[in-house]
C-alpha cells in the first residue's frame, strides 16, 4: 500500500521566502517566557496596516520526529509581529493565508538569536521620540487620530507627546541629560509659554516637585476648581472666547482658566442677571453686584417676619406633613425605598419647604426702602443677601429734646434748668409740685413719678437677683432686643451689647466657614422674631427652657471680642478670653488651617521653620531650611497640611475636666434636674 506524500522544497539557509501566515508557527525554543500585551500587538497591527512589515521574521522548517519537514515554519525573531498579522487576519483585513516575508536561518541557535533581538538593541530616547512626534504634526499636518491609527496607540497618547515633544528646547536637552525626570517634564508641558516654562526653571530651588511646578506656572491663571470658574461653567466660558490650559498627565479637574479679566466679567454679567430677576419677582428699591461680600458696608439688615399662612396654604401643608409622616412610618424598616414612593418623597420635601417659605416674609415698607447684594459663595453659586436699608432710606427718629418737668426744662440728671443755668434751686420744683397736686384729677408730677419709680427699680433688683430664671429671660430679653430690631429702646436692663466687625481685622474671614454658619444661625433667629419689639418678651419668655438658653447663648456670642490690637493694653480682657475657650473646649483646626496666605507667608523663615519642626520632625525643617522664603513657605504648607498645626495664639488649653485625673462629667440625669426645678418659673414668667 502506497501513500501519497506532498513533497516540501528544501530553502537554503539565509534564503529571503514568502511564507503564508497560517504556516508560521512560535518557536517553543523562543526566549520570551512573558506574553506580548494587548496593547504591544495593537501598535504593531497599526504600524504594519500603514507601513507593511519592515522587518523580516526570522524562521527555521518545523520536523517531525523522524526528521521529516511538516511543512510549517517555526519564528525565532519576530513573534509579535506574526501575532499582528494573526490579529489583522482575524479582523478581516488580510487573508489567512497572506505571504510574509521570511528568511530561513538553520544556522543559529533559535533561543540565541530570540534573546540577541531582545537585547542587543537601544531603544530610542523617549525626547527624540516626542519631538519626533511633533514633526509628523507640524510638517506632515497630520492630526492626533491619524498618528495614533499609523503608530497602534490612542489618540490621547499621541497628544501627550505632542504636548511633551513642545516643550522649551532649553529644558529637553536639560532631560536628555538628566537634569529633569520624565514627571519633572510633563509638568513644565502644562503650558506652551515657552519664556514661562524657562523662567520656572531658573527658579527652582530645593522642592522640585512636580506638584510645585505646576503651581508655579499656573499661579497666574484660575483653576477649575476656583468659585468663578465653576460658577460660569467651561462652555460659557469657552464660547465668549476664553481659553482653557489643560494637562494631559494628571486630573487636571477642569484644567486653567487663561484669562482673568474675562472669568470676572462674566461672573458679574451672571450675577446682574440673577439680581435683575430677584428685583423685579420681588420689587426690592436697588440690588447691588458683587464678586465678594461686601464687608464693613454699614448699612441696617432687616429680616422677614413670620407670618401666618392662608387656610389654603396650611391645608396643603398639613396634607402634605401626613403623607409624609404616613410614608416614613410605612417604610421605616424598608431597605431601599421602591423607585415611585422615594419620588413621592421627594415632591413631598419640595412641597413642604415651599410652603414653609411663605410662613416669614418682609415688610412691604422694608422691601420699598432695602435691597439686596448678589454676591458669589464660596462654593460657586449666587448668594442672595436680602433686607438692606441705606442710611438715606431710614425711616428718620423723633429728635431728642431735653425733658420737660412741669413746665420747667431739665437736664439728663434731671436737675432744674433755670434761664439757662443747669445749676438751678430743686426746692422751687418742689414746691410748684405741693401746689399742682392739690388740684384734683391732675397727674402725678413728673418728679414724683422719677422718685416713685426709683423705689420699683430698686425693688426689682432686689427681686430679680433672687430669681435667676426669669433674669435669664430679662437678659436674654434685653440682648435681643438690641440685637434684632434698630433704633428701638426697649428694654429695662441697662446692657448694651457691642458687637465688633471682624471684616477690617481678617481679610476674607466673612466668607469662612465659621463666619457663614455664624451668619445663618443669626438669620434663623432673626426670622422667628416677632414684628413688633413689644411682642419680644412674650415670645422669649414662651421658649422653652433650651431655646431661651440658646438664643442667650447666640446674642451673648456676637459681644465676644478677643482680637489683640497694638494700642490697646487689655491682659487681663486676652487673659478671660483664654479661659473662655478653654470652657468651650475651642478647637481651631475646625476654623483654620495654616496656608501661604493664612500665615506662612506672613512671618519670617525661622516661623517657618519652628513650626515645621514641632509639627513635622527635625529632618523635615532641615531640608527646607535653604529654600527662598516663597518656596519654603508653599513647601510648609504642604508638608502641615492634616497635622492640625496651630500657632500659639490659636490654641486652646485643654480644660481640667477633660484630663485623666478629673471626675467623670454630668451625668445626663444631673444635667437635667436644674430644668425640672425650675420649669415652674419659666411658666410664671410666660403668664
Amino acid at each position: 500500500m502506497t501513500t501519497n506524500t506532498k513533497s516540501v522544497p528544501v530553502i537554503e539557509n539565509g534564503e529571503t521566502v514568502f511564507i503564508p501566515l497560517n504556516k508560521l508557527k512560535k518557536h517553543p525554543k523562543n526566549a520570551r517566557k512573558t506574553p506580548h500585551s494587548e496593547a504591544s500587538i495593537e501598535s504593531k497591527a497599526a504600524s504594519i496596516a500603514a507601513k507593511g512589515m519592515l522587518q523580516n521574521l526570522v524562521v527555521e522548517p518545523e520536523r517531525d520526529s523522524e526528521g521529516e519537514p511538516t511543512g510549517f515554519y517555526l519564528v525565532s525573531v519576530g513573534e509579535g509581529r506574526r501575532l499582528a498579522q494573526l490579529l489583522r487576519a482575524k479582523r478581516k483585513q488580510i487573508k489567512k493565508t497572506e505571504p510574509i516575508r521570511c528568511v530561513i536561518d538553520t544556522a543559529n541557535d533559535p533561543f540565541e538569536i530570540s534573546l540577541d533581538e531582545n537585547v542587543t538593541r537601544t531603544a530610542m530616547h523617549p525626547a527624540d521620540q516626542f519631538e519626533a512626534f511633533r514633526e509628523l504634526a507640524e510638517h506632515r499636518g497630520w492630526g492626533a487620530e491619524e498618528i495614533a491609527a499609523r503608530f497602534g496607540v490612542t489618540a490621547h497618547v499621541v497628544k501627550q507627546r505632542l504636548r511633551l515633544g513642545a516643550v522649551n528646547p532649553k529644558l529637553m536637552q536639560v532631560y536628555r541629560d538628566g537634569g529633569l525626570t520624565l514627571d519633572q517634564l510633563m509638568a513644565f508641558a502644562l503650558t506652551e509659554d515657552h519664556a514661562r516654562q524657562e523662567q520656572v526653571y531658573e527658579n527652582l530651588s530645593y522642592n522640585r516637585d512636580p506638584s510645585f511646578i505646576r503651581r508655579d506656572l499656573m499661579k497666574a491663571n484660575v483653576p477649575a476648581t476656583d468659585r468663578r470658574a465653576i460658577f460660569v461653567g467651561a462652555e460659557a466660558y469657552a464660547e465668549a472666547g476664553g481659553n482653557i490650559v489643560r494637562d494631559l498627565f494628571t486630573e487636571d479637574r477642569g484644567g486653567f482658566y487663561e484669562d482673568v479679566t474675562l472669568l470676572d466679567r462674566l461672573v458679574i454679567e451672571k450675577l446682574e442677571r440673577i439680581a435683575a430677576d430677584i428685583q423685579a419677582a420681588e420689587g426690592w428699591k436697588w440690588v447691588s453686584v458683587h464678586i465678594d461680600y461686601p464687608h464693613g458696608n454699614g448699612m441696617h439688615r432687616v429680616y422677614p417676619h413670620p407670618v401666618e399662612l392662608s387656610e389654603e396654604d396650611a391645608a396643603a401643608y398639613a396634607a402634605a406633613q401626613e403623607e409624609y409622616d404616613r410614608l416614613s412610618s410605612e417604610y421605616e424598616d424598608a431597605d431601599e425605598l421602591p423607585d415611585d414612593v422615594d419620588q413621592r418623597f421627594g415632591e413631598l420635601e419640595a412641597e413642604i419647604e415651599c410652603i414653609d417659605a411663605l410662613c416669614h416674609a418682609y415688610d412691604p415698607d422694608e422691601i420699598a426702602r432695602g435691597g439686596v447684594f448678589v454676591v458669589l459663595s464660596p462654593d460657586g453659586e449666587a448668594r442672595i443677601e436680602r433686607g438692606f436699608i441705606r442710611a438715606e432710606d431710614e425711616k428718620p427718629e423723633p429728635e431728642e429734646a431735653k425733658p420737660v418737668i412741669d413746665g420747667v426744662r431739665v437736664n439728663d440728671d434731671g436737675e432744674i434748668i433755670e434761664d439757662g443755668d443747669e445749676d438751678g434751686d430743686r426746692a422751687a420744683a418742689h414746691d410748684a409740685e405741693d401746689e399742682d397736686t392739690e388740684d384734683d384729677g391732675k397727674p402725678l408730677s413728673d418728679l414724683l413719678v422719677r422718685d416713685l419709680t426709683a423705689h420699683r427699680t430698686a425693688g426689682l433688683r432686689l427681686t430679680l437677683g433672687e430669681q435667676p430664671d426669669v433674669a435669664l429671660i430679662a437678659v436674654t430679653h434685653a440682648l435681643a432686643a438690641q440685637t434684632f430690631y434698630h433704633g428701638v429702646d426697649a428694654h429695662c436692663l441697662e446692657i448694651r451689647p457691642v458687637s465688633t466687625s471682624l471684616g477690617g481685622h481678617a481679610d476674607g474671614i466673612e466668607d469662612t466657614a465659621a463666619a457663614k454658619a455664624l451668619a445663618d444661625r443669626h438669620a434663623g433667629w432673626a426670622a422667628d422674631m416677632p414684628r413688633d419689639v413689644a411682642d419680644l418678651w412674650g415670645f422669649v419668655a414662651g421658649l422653652d427652657q433650651a431655646s431661651v438658653m440658646a438664643l442667650f447663648a447666640h446674642c451673648a456670642s456676637l459681644t465676644v471680642n478677643a482680637v489683640k490690637q497694638p494700642w490697646e493694653r487689655k491682659p487681663r480682657a486676652h487673659e478671660t478670653a483664654d479661659r473662655l475657650a478653654t470652657a468651650v473646649v475651642l478647637d481651631m483646626t475646625a476654623h483654620w488651617m495654616p496656608t501661604v496666605r493664612t500665615y506662612l507667608g506672613r512671618v519670617t523663615k525661622a516661623h517657618i521653620l519652628a513650626a515645621v519642626r514641632e509639627a513635622v520632625s527635625d529632618e523635615a525643617a532641615d531640608r527646607i531650611a535653604g529654600l527662598k522664603k516663597q518656596a519654603m513657605a508653599e513647601t510648609a504648607e504642604q508638608l502641615l497640611a492634616g497635622t492640625g498645626w496651630l500657632p500659639p495664639l490659636l490654641r486652646t488649653e485643654r480644660p481640667a475636666w477633660l484630663t485623666d485625673e478629673q471626675p467623670e462629667a454630668p451625668t445626663a440625669e444631673a444635667e437635667d434636674a436644674p430644668e425640672a426645678e425650675h420649669a415652674e418659673s419659666f411658666a410664671v414668667a410666660a403668664e
